[in-house]
């Protein structure tokens, strides 16, 4: 892998790291849906799975939660948006589907906890999805308008500072 497109990935990486703890104060809302749909667009897929990866290790590092029952269902949630994004979007490139996706990821992001949080737990599964459904409807919904505002001016910018040639 060349240089110039490793020392990439760990600076939008670290982007991504650093956008979810200032906006931390705040459930659920955060950029990184948008981000990571961003990253996708012109990383290929392996390598945008490998910027989440190296997220998912240094976010858990930094919250001090080095636990599977974590790791796992945040990877796989992540993981889900550049894997849509690859087979489905990506063909069209709408920003509406885009931001659909966006909103559905939210949800898909939080039921992917819940057989963890069980394991982990002994929670009532609807105890879980009750108590979870209104953080759910916020990241769906702040992913949905953040892709919807803010995709196309970040891609115009994002264009403007990233060389092609330094994602292929």
């Amino acid at each position: 892998m060349p240089v110039k497109k490793l020392t990439l990935m760990a600076l939008l990486t670290t982007l991504l790291l650093i956008q979810e703890q200032a906006l931390s104060f705040i459930p659920n809302v955060q950029f990184s849906t948008l981000l990571i749909l961003l990253f996708a667009s012109t990383f290929k897929l392996r390598d945008s799975l490998v910027m989440l990866a190296v997220y998912v290790c240094i976010d858990s590092l930094y919250m001090g939660a080095l636990n599977p029952f974590y790791m796992i269902p945040m990877y796989l949630g992540w993981a889900t948006l550049p894997v849509l994004y690859h087979t489905v979007i990506k063909p069209r490139e709408s920003i509406y589907a885009m931001a659909t996706l966006g909103f559905f990821g939210g949800f898909i992001y939080g039921v992917l906890f819940m057989p963890f949080a069980v394991i982990q737990t002994g929670i009532d599964p609807r105890a879980y999805l009750l108590a979870d459904f209104p953080f759910q409807i916020i990241m769906a919904a702040s992913n949905f308008l953040t892709i919807l505002w803010l995709y196309a001016p970040l891609k115009k910018i994002y264009g403007l500072y990233v060389p092609k040639e330094a994602t292929q």
